[in-house]
C-alpha cells in the first residue's frame, strides 16, 4: 500500500516510543522506573469522575455540537476571562478532543506552502510535525540555557521574514520547565504587532507553577485578536486518557476549526464535556494538591542530578519535567537515554527528540511517586560512573 507523499512529512512523539520499549522490557520482567512519559501519575479526582459518569447515566451519549457543548464553552469563558484578565465569551471557545487538536486544526487552517513558523526548540515535538504536515516551514527559536532556557529576541528579530506567519510559544515550556519573562512576553508582543503576526501559545502546563503567576501574552493591547490559547484538562485534572482540550482564538477562526472538528471527528464526546464542566466549577482541592506535591519532587530530582558528576540541571519554574545537561558524561543525549534505560531501568528521553538544540540534555518527568524518583536518582549515579 503506498502512502500519501505527505505522511513523510509527519513526525511522531517519542515518549510513547520509549514508553512501548519500557513495556517490553517490562514484560520480560525488568523493574523500570518510568520518567519518560508526560502524564500526572495521579487519578482524575472522583467529583469529576463521578459527574462524567452521572452524565452517562443522564443520555450525554449522543452527539455534541463540534466546537463542543454550550454550558462548557460558557464556563472556559469565564475561566478564562478570570485568569488571563480579558474578555472571553463563549463564541471565543472549540472543544476538542485533547489539546493537540487545537495545534493540528490552527496549522491546516492558517499555514500554507511557503509560510513560515517560528516554534520554541527545545520544544514540543508535535509543532515541528504539524507544520511540516501543513506544508509550513518550520524555523527553530532556540531556547538557551543560560537565559532559562527562554529564547534572546534579538535572535527572533533575525528570524523573521516576509514569509513569517506565525509564532509558537510554550510556557510553561515542555520539555525545560521554564517560563517566558514578563518582558520577553512584551517584546514578543510588539513583534508581533509591528510584523503582523499570529500567536498560537500553548499555556496547558498554566496551573503547575512552582513560583509567580500565570502570565498570558493576551494580556498586552492588541494580541487577543491575533492569538489562540491553548489549554486543557489533562494536566491540570490528571484526566490524559479522557482526551478532552479547548483552544481559545478570535471569533472569525472558529468556524473554520469547528469545520475541521465536524470533518475530522464530528465532535468531542459529550459526557467528558460534563465531567470537564465539573473540573472547573467544582473543588480544586485535589487539583492543587497536585502542584504542591510536584513541587516538592521537583525539588528532589534536581538536588539529586546536581549531586551527580557530570551531569547539571537548572531548576524548572514550572511543568513536571527537568531537562539536565549531560554533556560532561562525555556520550550522546540519545545513548544516554537508550543505555539508561536497557541498563539501569529508567526511562527518560534523549534532549533531540525535542529538536536539533535538545543535543547534551535529556529530560525526565518527575510525575512518578518519591521514591522512585529517589530510586531513579541512586540508578543514575551508578549508571554514571560506570561511563
Amino acid at each position: 500500500m503506498k502512502l500519501a507523499k505527505r505522511m513523510n512529512r509527519l513526525g511522531t512523539e517519542t515518549a510513547f516510543e520509549v514508553l512501548a520499549k519500557a513495556k517490553i522490557l517490562e514484560a520480560e520482567g525488568v523493574d523500570v522506573i518510568h520518567l519518560e512519559i508526560g502524564e500526572p501519575d495521579f487519578d482524575t479526582p472522583e467529583n469529576i469522575i463521578n459527574a462524567g459518569s452521572s452524565a452517562l447515566s443522564s443520555g450525554y451519549t449522543h452527539y455534541g455540537p463540534s466546537p463542543g457543548l454550550p454550558e462548557l464553552r460558557e464556563k472556559i469563558a469565564e475561566e478564562i476571562s478570570s485568569t488571563r484578565k480579558i474578555p472571553i465569551s463563549s463564541e471565543n471557545v472549540v472543544v476538542t478532543p485533547g489539546g493537540k487538536p487545537i495545534m493540528f486544526f490552527c496549522i491546516l487552517a492558517l499555514i500554507e506552502q511557503g509560510d513560515e513558523v517560528l516554534y520554541p526548540n527545545p520544544g514540543f515535538p508535535i509543532y515541528e510535525s504539524m507544520i511540516n504536515f501543513a506544508g509550513g516551514t518550520p524555523i527553530p527559536m532556540k531556547l538557551h540555557e543560560e537565559l532559562d532556557f527562554s529564547f534572546n529576541i534579538d535572535e527572533i528579530i533575525n528570524q523573521i521574514t516576509d514569509n513569517t506567519k506565525m509564532i509558537i510559544i510554550n510556557s510553561p515550556n515542555n520539555p525545560c520547565g521554564s517560563i517566558i519573562p514578563d518582558s520577553d512576553l512584551e517584546a514578543l508582543a510588539k513583534i508581533a504587532i509591528d510584523k503582523d503576526l499570529i500567536i498560537l501559545s500553548d499555556e496547558i502546563y498554566c496551573r503547575y507553577l512552582y513560583e509567580g503567576s500565570h502570565q498570558s501574552i493576551t494580556k498586552f493591547p492588541g494580541l487577543q485578536e491575533r492569538t489562540i490559547i491553548l489549554d486543557g484538562f489533562s494536566k491540570t485534572y490528571a484526566m490524559t486518557g479522557w482526551r478532552i482540550g479547548y483552544g481559545i482564538m478570535p471569533i472569525p477562526l472558529v468556524e473554520p476549526i469547528s469545520r475541521l472538528m465536524t470533518n475530522s471527528v464530528s465532535c468531542t464526546a459529550s459526557f467528558t464535556q460534563i465531567a470537564a464542566k465539573e473540573a472547573l466549577t467544582g473543588s480544586q482541592d485535589e487539583a492543587n494538591k497536585i502542584v504542591s506535591e510536584f513541587k516538592k519532587r521537583r525539588d528532589i530530582i534536581v538536588n539529586g542530578l546536581n549531586n551527580i558528576n557530570g551531569i547539571s540541571c537548572k531548576t524548572p519554574k514550572g511543568a513536571f519535567y527537568v531537562f539536565p545537561n549531560i554533556k560532561e558524561t562525555g556520550i550522546s543525549s540519545k545513548k544516554f537515554a537508550d543505555d539508561l534505560l536497557q541498563n539501569a531501568g529508567v526511562a527518560s528521553l534523549n534532549g533531540e527528540s525535542f529538536g536539533k538544540f535538545g543535543k547534551d540534555y535529556v529530560r525526565f518527568s518527575f510525575a512518578n511517586s518519591t521514591e522512585n524518583i529517589l530510586e531513579a536518582l541512586n540508578r543514575i549515579e551508578s549508571f554514571v560512573q560506570k561511563i
